[in-house]
C-alpha cells in the first residue's frame, strides 16, 4: 500500500481501475438498473439524441400526448437538463450498446479525480485511502452508478478544479490551469449554481495568490493563461450554440423554458411563485402544484426551514460518510488550527449555505465538493490517529478499524439479497435493495416482443403516485419500436389512433396489480 501510494500517478490509475473492475465483477448481483424516476428518463433522452448524432429534435405534431417530466417539448423534444450527464450517458450507448455503461465509467473516473484531487492536499498515503473510500462508498452501490440521475460528473468537475487549486498556486503550469478551466466547464455543463459556489472562492484565492507574491514577467503569465483562456472561451462557444440549437436563444439556460411552461414553485427560497399553469394532464398537476409547492412554502416557513436544513445535513452526512465514517467527525473542530483546511471549511460554509436556501436537496447537489468533504474527513481521520486517552492507541486502532468495517458494509450490502435483507432506497441512497423500475421495464419488454410497432396509451388510477410516471419516449418517437402516449379522454384519443393507425395499440393501466395490458377499445 505504501510502495503504491509512493507513485501518485499509478495510484490514480489504480483506484480507477478497481472501482470499474469492482462494480463489473458484482454485476450477477447488483445488475445493470432500470430508470424510475423523471430525471433518469430525461437524461436518457439526452443520451438518445446525442448518440444519434443530433443536439435536440424536432417537435412531433402530437407532443400534448407526450407531455413528461423534466422533458421540454417546444420549441424543441429535448431534455431539460444541462449536457454533461447526457453526454456521458450517449458515450455509453454508442461505445458498449448500453447507456449504464456510461455511468459506470464515469463512477471510475471520479474515484481517480478524487485520488488526484487529495494528493494535492493530503500526504500520498492518505490520498489513496480516500480514494479506496470514494470507490467503496460512491462507485459501487450508490445511485450515482446504479441509476441514470448523475452524480459522478458534477463530482469529477470539483475534484479537477479542487485538484488543480494547489499546483497552480505552487507552480502554474500550463496543465494544471488546463485540468482547473475543464474542470469548470464540467461543472458549467452538469451542476451550475453548485458549480459556481465552489468556483467563487478558487477565483478569490488564486487572486489573493496573485496579489501576495511576485508574478512571473507578463509574457510568461500571458503564456500560462493563453491555452486555459483559450479552451474556456470555447467550452462558452459550444454551450451557447447548444442553448441556441435547443431553447432558441443563446441566453436561454436549459431549465428555463420547462421551468417557466410547467413549474409554479420556484426553485430557491427567496423567489416569489409563479401562477399556476394550465395542466393538460393530471399526474403533472400532482407533481407541480401540489408536491413541489407544497415542499416550497413551507421550506419559506420558520420552522420548514430549520426543519429542511436539518434534512439536508442528515442526507449529506449519511450519503457521503455513513454511520462507519461518523467518528472521525468529532475532530473537525480541531482542523480549526489547520491553514491548509481552512480554505476547504471555508468554501464548505459558502457551499452549504448555497444549498440550504434551494428548497430541495438531493446528494447529486453536493457532487462538485465531493472531494472536499472526503479530504476534510481524511484530514479529521489524522487527528484522530494521534488520539491516545489513558496514553492508549485508541485513535490509532479507530483509524485501522474504519476501512475495515467499510469493507465489511459493502460486503453486506452485496449478500443483501442472499440473506434476504430488505434495505430501503430512502433515506440511505446507498444501500437500497428495492428493484425500482421493473414493472415499466416489464410491460416494455412485453410490448418490444411483439411483431410490428406498438402504441401504449397510459391510463393512471385517481390516486397515481406522480413520481411512477410511465410516459418517455425515445429521441425519434415515430420510429421507435414501443411509443408512449397520454390518455387525453377516448374523443381524444381518436387523433391518436388515427395518426398511429399502423400500430397496435394498447391500453396500459400501471396502478392495476399486475399492471394492466389489454387491446385499446377503439
Amino acid at each position: 500500500m505504501g510502495r503504491l501510494a509512493r507513485r501518485p500517478g499509478l495510484s490514480v490509475l489504480a483506484v480507477g481501475v478497481a472501482a470499474l473492475l469492482l462494480r463489473l465483477a458484482i454485476l450477477p448481483w447488483s445488475p445493470v438498473p432500470k430508470p424510475f424516476i423523471h430525471d433518469e428518463f430525461a437524461n436518457l433522452l439526452a443520451a438518445d439524441t446525442f448518440a444519434s448524432g443530433r443536439l435536440t429534435n424536432p417537435t412531433h405534431p402530437l407532443w400534448v400526448y407526450f407531455e413528461s417530466f423534466h422533458i421540454t417539448q417546444q420549441p424543441t423534444y429535448m431534455s431539460m437538463y444541462f449536457p454533461a450527464q447526457g453526454l456521458v450517458l450517449a458515450a455509453g450507448k454508442a461505445w458498449m450498446g448500453n447507456p449504464w455503461f456510461g455511468m459506470w465509467l464515469s463512477a471510475g473516473l471520479m474515484c481517480s479525480a478524487i485520488c488526484w484531487m487529495l494528493q494535492a492536499w493530503l500526504q500520498p498515503g492518505w490520498a489513496l485511502l480516500g480514494g479506496a473510500l470514494a470507490v467503496m462508498r460512491l462507485a459501487l452501490f450508490s445511485y450515482w452508478v446504479n441509476s441514470y440521475y448523475g452524480g459522478a460528473v458534477a463530482a469529477i468537475g470539483g475534484a479537477l478544479v479542487l485538484g488543480a487549486l494547489p499546483r497552480v498556486m505552487r507552480r502554474g503550469r500550463i496543465r494544471d490551469g488546463l485540468w482547473m478551466v475543464l474542470g469548470v466547464a464540467i461543472l458549467a455543463n452538469s451542476r451550475p449554481y453548485e458549480g459556481l459556489l465552489l468556483s467563487v472562492p478558487v477565483a478569490c484565492a488564486l487572486l489573493w495568490r496573485a496579489g501576495a507574491k511576485t508574478l512571473p514577467a507578463a509574457s510568461v503569465c500571458l503564456r500560462r493563461a493563453l491555452a486555459p483562456a483559450a479552451l474556456l472561451l470555447i467550452v462558452a462557444g459550444l454551450a451557447a450554440y447548444y442553448n441556441y440549437r435547443v431553447f432558441g436563444n443563446v441566453l436561454t439556460l436549459p431549465y428555463q423554458v420547462n421551468r417557466a411552461t410547467y413549474a409554479s414553485a420556484p426553485v430557491f427560497l427567496w423567489q416569489q411563485p409563479r401562477p399556476e399553469p394550465v395542466y393538460r394532464h393530471k399526474v403533472m398537476r400532482e407533481f407541480y402544484s401540489k408536491w413541489e409547492m407544497g415542499d416550497f412554502l413551507y421550506a419559506r416557513t420558520l420552522t420548514g426551514f430549520l426543519h429542511a436544513t436539518a434534512q439536508k445535513l442528515g442526507i449529506v452526512l449519511f450519503f457521503f460518510f455513513g454511520i462507519a465514517l461518523y467518528p472521525p467527525l468529532l475532530l473537525i473542530p480541531r482542523m480549526l488550527r489547520d491553514r491548509r483546511m481552512r480554505f476547504l471549511l471555508a468554501t464548505g460554509a459558502l457551499y452549504g449555505f448555497g444549498l440550504s436556501v434551494n428548497a430541495w436537496l438531493f446528494p447529486h447537489y453536493a457532487a462538485p465538493f465531493t472531494c472536499a468533504l472526503y479530504a476534510l474527513l481524511l484530514q479529521a481521520m489524522r487527528h484522530l490517529r494521534v488520539c491516545r486517552p489513558g496514553h492508549q492507541p485508541v485513535g490509532l486502532a479507530l483509524v485501522r478499524i474504519i476501512p475495515v468495517v467499510c469493507l465489511v458494509l459493502a460486503g453486506l450490502r452485496l449478500c443483501a439479497e442472499p440473506l434476504h435483507l430488505s434495505i430501503p432506497r430512502w433515506p440511505t441512497m446507498w444501500y437500497g435493495t428495492a428493484p425500482l423500475g421493473l414493472p415499466r421495464a416489464c410491460v416494455a419488454a412485453e410490448l418490444e416482443g411483439y411483431p410490428g410497432p406498438q402504441l401504449a396509451i397510459v391510463r393512471y388510477a385517481p390516486g397515481h403516485a406522480p413520481f411512477d410516471d410511465w410516459v418517455y419516449n425515445a429521441a425519434d418517437i415515430d420510429q421507435s419500436k414501443v411509443v408512449w402516449a397520454r390518455e387525453l379522454g377516448t374523443r381524444n384519443s381518436l387523433e391518436l389512433l388515427r395518426y398511429f393507425r399502423d400500430r397496435k395499440a394498447w391500453l396500459v393501466e400501471p396502478d392495476s396489480n399486475p399492471p394492466g395490458v389489454s387491446p385499446y377499445p377503439r
